[in-house]
């Protein structure tokens, strides 16, 4: 019975095979008049060029570019097609386009919404994410990012720092070796001029003897001022004491204070018959500080102590100790331009050593006054910094700032100044 069963079922594919060839053939008959020989030779003609071109679509798909318009087939071309379409091979590569599709209209929804987020969709909390939100949120990081890179670019600060300073950063060698790291972090270089890893070679500079030997007789540091008729927004005319002169007397006693002999010169460099001139002021400077080292050869250090000129709704001021204090900026002057190169006759023998000075002084105050000082500002002159190893320019807050907060700047700086000269 079971051999009969078989023998039925065969003989019924028999039957269905012929009677579908029969009706393929037959119904060509109704398209073309060639002979079943022709018609053959045709349909493999026609197998071979749908072979290659399906091979040639897989290698060098960009060469092939959909119309989107459906083509009419002939008989052989449908019936290949539809023989094509049971294989194995090509149901894989109908699949494959179909992924690539959804992966890229996946892409597209992601650019589209923001950036790519947890691979569920899930915040930590096990809520399905915002994307219109995500979006937005990354829209202003970017923003303030611009703004942060703007702000970079300047040598002055746009917004009031008031909070209370609790805890430094100590940076490591490695961090401080990588040149973009130090120029993002610490400097702002004036668009005049430029600086190389060479220059600014960490380990170089940090190893640099910074101290002071305060053995010798006489003056070992000495503060003076180019532009000393700076003053700040509740100065008393005519009382230099209320101005950067009276801020430069006060650091120099807080230093005397900590074992220093300290000469503050107080001479005026920027008053030409009576009327601010300071076309000449930082030549006039030069010339009586140059004596004065001359007579002083014990005189280690040069501090020329100024304030800044920012805009009236600009605030450098942060709180230390419980105090507001005006925030400041040391100030290099690397005697180079972008467009010439080496300024020859402001040539400064010592601009590794000022530069390895103000960082010194700048990691410091990154560790124990964190927010005080700003970025080391490098520009393209000399500044009078030739004229000593050891020579420092200091911005010490602005014009916007109350002579309170100048003072109460000079006590965390002259605790910097003390732990790198060596106390």
């Amino acid at each position: 019975m079971g051999n009969l069963s078989k023998s039925v079922n065969r003989l019924l594919w028999a039957l269905f095979f012929g009677a579908g060839f029969y009706i393929v053939f037959a119904g060509s008959r109704r398209f073309v008049n060639d002979s079943p020989g022709q018609l053959l030779r045709q349909a493999s003609e026609a197998a071979q060029r749908a072979v290659s071109q399906e091979a040639a679509r897989c290698l060098y798909p960009g060469l092939f570019l959909e119309s989107g318009e459906e083509k009419e087939l002939s008989v052989q071309e449908w019936y290949i097609e539809w023989a094509l379409a049971m294989h194995p091979l090509r149901r894989l590569e109908y699949g494959a386009r179909q992924m690539d599709r959804l992966e890229s209209a996946a892409t597209y929804e992601m650019l589209v919404s923001g950036g790519v987020h947890d691979e569920n969709e899930v915040d930590e909390a096990g809520d399905e994410y915002d994307l219109s939100e995500l979006a937005q949120e990354e829209n202003e990081k970017a923003v303030m990012l611009e703004q942060e890179q703007a702000d970079a670019a300047i040598p002055q600060e746009t917004a009031e720092i008031s909070e209370p300073v609790t805890a430094g950063t100590i940076y490591n060698l490695e961090e401080l070796s990588d040149f973009e790291f130090l120029m993002d972090h610490f400097y702002t270089v004036e668009t005049n001029t430029s600086i190389s890893a060479a220059d600014l070679n960490a380990e170089a500079l940090l190893s640099k003897d910074m101290t002071i030997d305060r053995n010798v007789d006489g003056p070992q540091i000495l503060i003076y001022h180019t532009h000393s008729q700076e003053g700040f927004v509740d100065s008393v005319p005519g009382d230099n004491s209320t101005t950067i002169v009276g801020a430069g007397e006060y650091l120099a006693e807080l230093l005397r204070e900590k074992g220093f002999d300290v000469l503050h010169v107080t001479s005026v460099y920027d008053l030409i018959d009576g009327k601010l001139d300071r076309s000449e002021a930082y030549s006039r400077a030069e010339k009586e500080i140059s004596a004065i080292l001359a007579e002083n050869p014990s005189i280690q250090a040069v501090i020329d102590l100024h304030r800044d000129g920012v805009d009236e709704s600009t605030r450098l001021v942060t709180e230390i100790d419980g105090k507001p204090t005006a925030r400041f900026m040391f100030f290099n002057g690397l005697s180079r331009t972008k467009k010439n190169g080496n300024i020859d006759y402001l040539y400064n023998p010592y601009i590794q050593d000022n530069l390895a000075l103000t960082l010194q002084l700048k990691l410091q105050c990154e560790q124990y006054y964190p927010g005080l000082s700003r970025n080391i500002y490098l520009k393209s002159l000399r500044y009078n910094l030739h004229l000593s190893d050891k020579a420092l320019l200091i911005e010490v807050g602005a014009q916007t700032n109350t002579v309170q907060e100048i003072l109460n700047t000079m006590e965390p700086l002259s605790t910097l100044l003390a732990k790198v000269f060596g106390v």
